[in-house]
């Protein structure tokens, strides 16, 4: 493949001292085995330990003295080779977000270590029927019943293959009988390959559904851009239940029709079922998944079939992105708004602006699809600007209106006396629907049995001793750390003042399914949140039930309000509606707003009208307001208001340069060293602040501080970023900051 002299070679060792390549020569054996993207095993550092790494690029151009170039070991075997476009994603990845090549190249390569083929084994008779009959009466006359019981199943189907499971499971015979009759010639076994399928649906196909005038307009002019070799990004503003799905599934269609691939992005596994439904009732098994609960031979066997034409789409959360498809044609990213698309760990890149550019790199571009009832401030301020195309669907499919809505002030509920978690509106309404035998969701904002645990006499908050945050009463009597899941027994003495007024806020999923039972004893109820979801598959187990009526209400966290559909819920009730309202963030009413606009979005989607009942302590706040009107325009112009005026996100961009230290005064002594460097820098219109304590200052024993830089020109954060790294790589090279550790996010999304 190659006749080239030289690979420079990317070390797979996440540390910036080997963050460049390495030189190294290709043997004469290896020279047409070896090209752009190839995983070897090389010679590496004074001992010669063997290590994995990436070829980058060939080259007949010696670095250094030819004796002194080691020669590469050998093609690794384990692992998948990286495409060119995939070394050109990461390098821009770890640019554009701040991290190592090594670690970006992990990123774009999901389930790069080789699984052992899966394999299924056969069993059918090697000699003909009659030879085959007269050995199974011979077994009959020597009593030997389990060859017996093998001849009698082979002879019932006697040009069949029968499964090898089949027969030592429900046949009751060993493997070594299987054997003996093998290696007497009776019968033969056979192997099939085979791939790791992870979900089992029906495949028939359905006729495309017929499209509304709206929906048409945005598949016609997609299809017209791609004819003419438009390759654009493209936003869909829909209300909930507008059909942005099919409008997909249209994009998708004429994709594959002209011999492409779609990779189609959602933001948590919860989505998977539902979406997964409708994707293989139009597809059939040309469409697959990925998500976290998978094995890492599944994963593995799922990128394996999209890299050799087995599918055409594939389904899942950020990390599908990097599938390896061998000509992808379109990107679609559904409920773009969603946090989960940024990833926390290094490289902390955004699914969005990754898309674009992979979109970018594909030898005939691809189209990206951005979709949402609630677009993020970014992509929305981006599409009114013309940087997107915009397109809007304002009408429910099912002809249904949208939900009535009612506000219940919690203030004056307590002050007329009810102390219940539910409003009157909210009972008066659920008897009515458990009465008609009609669906309920009760949505909260929370997780565990409570939030906080306190002392009423003197304030004392129970904390987690390794974490700067409060410790959560789960059941069983417990407190636990969300975040290093520290537990202690929970107690009914205060440690502090010695006080009985010890209880927790009571504000969980357990709780409101407790209430519910209490209230009404009769009414089915069924709960979702991070403690009922753990085990694989009980997504899919709590929304299928849910989804037959087998239960009357669903109790449940942000997970149950995400994209589901389901006709026969006419109420939605959403608790502590203002919760998300409290975050130190600057994201906080738009994540509001999203929140309450989804969870109203599930009520009345079949023919029933449907209500919303939205209960908060905060009824005049803008993000309530404008949600239960669904009203994203108006919350849009008041928002984007206030990030103008405070110059964040998407008006500007920020960078939050984050320190983590063993030592507190150290990590801040050398927080402000980076600050002063980065004002050395004299970038024009930079905005410096801190260092200061993270929002949670401390986990598991770590400090945590950050400075934050607001500046509208991103390349000019990426300078600043480029001297911090190279100042970081100066002081580990001489032996420093070995407590000290300095990571970058961009436009965050998530508090630090």
């Amino acid at each position: 493949m190659t006749t080239c002299e030289y690979a420079n070679i990317i070390i797979d060792i996440s540390h910036e001292k080997v963050d460049r390549p390495f030189q190294y020569r290709i043997p004469e054996a290896l020279k047409d085995k070896i090209h752009v993207g190839s995983c070897v095993e090389i010679p590496f550092g004074k001992g010669n330990t063997l290590r994995k790494g990436y070829v980058m690029e060939l080259t007949d151009e010696a670095q250094w003295e030819v004796d002194k170039i080691k020669f590469i070991n050998g093609i690794s075997e384990e692992t998948v080779s990286a495409r060119e476009i995939s070394l050109e994603l990461a390098a821009w990845m770890k640019d554009h977000y701040g991290s190592t090549m090594s670690a970006a190249l992990k990123t774009v390569l999901p389930a790069a270590k080789k699984q052992k083929q899966q394999v299924h084994k056969f069993v059918s008779l090697n000699i003909p029927v009659r030879e085959a009959t007269e050995e199974y009466y011979e077994c009959v006359r020597k009593k030997q019943k389990a060859r017996e019981r093998i001849l009698k199943e082979l002879l019932d189907n006697p040009e069949d293959k029968v499964p090898y499971e089949l027969i030592t499971s429900k046949l009751n015979v060993t493997a070594a009988t299987l054997k003996s009759l093998h290696d007497k010639g009776i019968i033969k076994i056979t192997q099939e390959e085979y791939y790791r399928k992870p979900e089992a649906f029906e495949s028939s196909r359905y006729g495309a559904k017929v499209l509304s005038e709206e929906q048409q307009n945005i598949v016609d002019t997609i299809r017209k851009d791609y004819d003419e070799g438009i390759r654009d990004t493209y936003l869909i503003h829909g209300i909930t239940g507008s059909g942005k799905t099919e409008v997909y599934i249209a994009l998708i269609d004429d994709v594959i029709k002209r011999g492409k691939q779609a990779i189609v992005l959602i933001p948590e596994i919860a989505l998977t079922y539902q979406t997964l439904m409708r994707f293989y009732r139009h597809f059939g098994d040309r469409v697959s998944v990925v998500n976290s609960s998978m094995s890492p031979g599944e994963k593995f066997d799922q990128m394996e079939r999209a890299r050799t034409g087995d599918i055409d789409i594939i389904i899942g959360p950020r990390s599908a992105l990097f599938t390896p498809f061998p000509n992808t044609g379109i990107i679609i990213i559904d409920e773009e708004h969603e946090s989960t698309y940024k990833s926390e760990t290094m490289p902390k890149y955004h699914s969005r602006e990754t898309a674009i550019e992979l979109a970018k790199l594909l030898p005939d571009g691809a189209a990206v699809v951005l979709g949402s009832a609630t677009p993020s401030l970014e992509s929305y301020y981006r599409a009114s600007t013309g940087e997107y195309h915009l397109f809007e669907l304002n009408r429910r499919l099912t002809g249904g209106t949208l939900p009535s809505v009612d506000i219940a002030d919690l203030r004056q509920e307590l002050r007329e006396g009810n102390r219940s978690i539910f409003s009157r509106r909210l009972k008066e309404l659920m008897d009515d629907r458990l009465s008609k035998g009609e669906q309920t969701m009760l949505f909260i904002n929370r997780r565990g049995y409570a939030g906080f645990v306190s002392c009423r006499a003197c304030g004392h908050v129970f904390k987690c001793p390794h974490c700067d945050v409060s410790l959560s009463e789960h059941r069983g009597g417990r407190l636990v750390c969300h975040y290093c899941g520290y537990e202690e027994p929970a107690t009914k003495i205060c440690p502090e003042c010695g006080s009985k007024y010890v209880s927790g806020f009571r504000a969980g999923t357990q709780q409101i399914e407790d209430e519910v039972k209490k209230i009404w004893p009769a009414a089915r109820v069924l709960r979702m949140d991070a403690d009922t979801t753990r085990a694989k598959g009980s997504y899919d187990k709590i929304l299928s039930a849910f989804a037959n009526k087998e239960a009357d209400v669903l109790v449940g966290t942000q997970m149950i309000v995400k994209g589901h559909d389901f006709p026969d819920v006419t109420l939605v009730g959403i608790l502590a509606a203002d919760m998300s309202l409290y975050a130190s963030d600057y994201r906080a009413s738009e994540r509001t707003f999203q929140l309450l606009t989804q969870a109203a979005g599930r009520a009345g989607r079949g023919e029933k009208p449907g209500n919303v009942v939205i209960q908060t302590y905060q009824p005049e706040h803008y993000s309530v307001v404008t949600a239960a009107r669904q009203d994203f325009k108006a919350f849009y112009e008041e928002e984007i208001a206030y990030r103008d005026l405070l110059r964040y996100p998407p008006i500007s961009h920020m960078m939050s340069v984050q320190i983590a230290s063993r030592d507190e005064e150290e990590g801040m002594a050398f927080a402000n060293r980076l600050r002063a460097l980065m004002e050395r820098c004299r970038i024009p219109n930079a905005v410096f602040i801190g260092p200061a304590l993270a929002a949670i200052g401390k986990i598991n024993d770590v400090y945590r501080m950050a400075i934050y830089v607001k500046l509208d020109d991103y390349n000019g954060l990426i300078q600043l970023k480029n001297q911090v790294e190279r100042y970081v790589k100066d002081l580990e090279a001489q032996g420093h900051l070995r407590t000290i550790n300095v990571q970058f996010d961009f436009d965050p999304v998530n508090g630090y």
